[in-house]
């Protein structure tokens, strides 16, 4: 199994008719992803690529019974383009776009969580979701997952996203799902969310987790792996060597008032009995290992 899309998910693209989410849309969808429709207001009527172009979510959603969007747009329209994926019903909904002011994400989580309990927002500012073999949203290259599991990865990098994959795939060991949950300060998923799911899921035998710097998100992932997580985790937390009071990349990955370090994060995940890795290749190395004894 995979969690939160399979190969049965209907796609929605938010953005369609942009470069971005031109070249995107059609790389899922030539994955074999399930892309049912764009969105574009005032282009209803055209298509992409055969693909049928809507001006609203609502529309597309009644025409195709998508349930998932994926929403490459401007971080001006970002927001509203959540909330009206939501207000559609789309049930799962990626949003890739970067640099979205953090009163705009505040106020879309508030809204979901008021609003729209059963929409599932991953990112924003994030590289999405791939089920090797069976659904990719987003913008990871399905060239370097393998597909069969039995490894479920959740990451706040994207970069290390990639390079997870790949270290794995290369080794021969399958992925169940990916999910690149993103760095801003107010993700729509977290890292708990992912690791229920992994969890619950048959398929998933072992579970590779990327942090970094900033926030408490690890810390707490730890707690709940620790309580509620019976499956082997492989850990690995980014920003060993950075600077107290600096903003790391991510607008979530900054270290302040001793809180939020590396080794603070290791250490605690480490408590928890987490394989923690010193960097990424050691992580795919023990998870490895972890694979050949299951």
């Amino acid at each position: 199994m995979s969690i939160f899309v399979d190969e049965n998910t209907k796609v929605i693209v938010q953005g369609l008719t942009g470069n971005q989410g031109r070249f995107h849309g059609l790389r899922n969808r030539d994955y074999g992803t399930k892309v049912v429709a764009g969105v574009t207001p005032g282009k209803a009527g055209t298509d992409v690529e055969g693909i049928p172009i809507f001006d609203s979510v609502k529309e597309a959603a009644a025409v195709t019974g998508a349930t998932a969007s994926f929403i490459v747009v401007p971080p001006r329209f970002a927001a509203d383009a959540i909330i009206e994926a939501a207000a559609a019903g789309i049930a799962f909904v990626v949003c890739i776009t970067e640099f979205i002011p953090a009163k705009d994400e505040a106020m879309v989580a508030s809204v979901l969580r008021r609003n729209y309990p059963g929409t599932r927002l991953l990112g924003p500012n994030c590289p999405g979701i791939i089920s090797p073999g069976r659904c990719n949203i987003g913008i990871t290259s399905g060239d370097i997952a393998l597909a069969g599991g039995p490894v479920g990865i959740v990451s706040r990098s994207g970069t290390l996203t990639y390079q997870a994959l790949y270290e794995l795939s290369q080794k021969g060991v399958g992925q169940t799902t990916c999910v690149g949950i993103g760095g801003d300060p107010v993700p729509g998923t977290n890292f708990i969310d992912c690791l229920a799911a992994f969890e619950a899921d048959p398929e998933t035998k072992a579970v590779l987790m990327i942090g970094e710097i900033g926030g408490e998100e690890e810390e707490k992932a730890a707690l709940f792996i620790k309580e509620h997580v019976s499956k082997p985790v492989v850990a690995y937390v980014a920003g060993v060597t950075a600077p107290p009071g600096r903003k790391m990349g991510h607008a979530g990955a900054i270290v302040s008032g001793g809180h939020g370090t590396a080794q603070g994060k290791m250490d605690v995940l480490r408590d928890a009995g987490v394989v923690v890795a010193v960097n990424p290749t050691e992580a795919g190395d023990r998870m490895v290992e972890i694979v050949e004894r299951l």
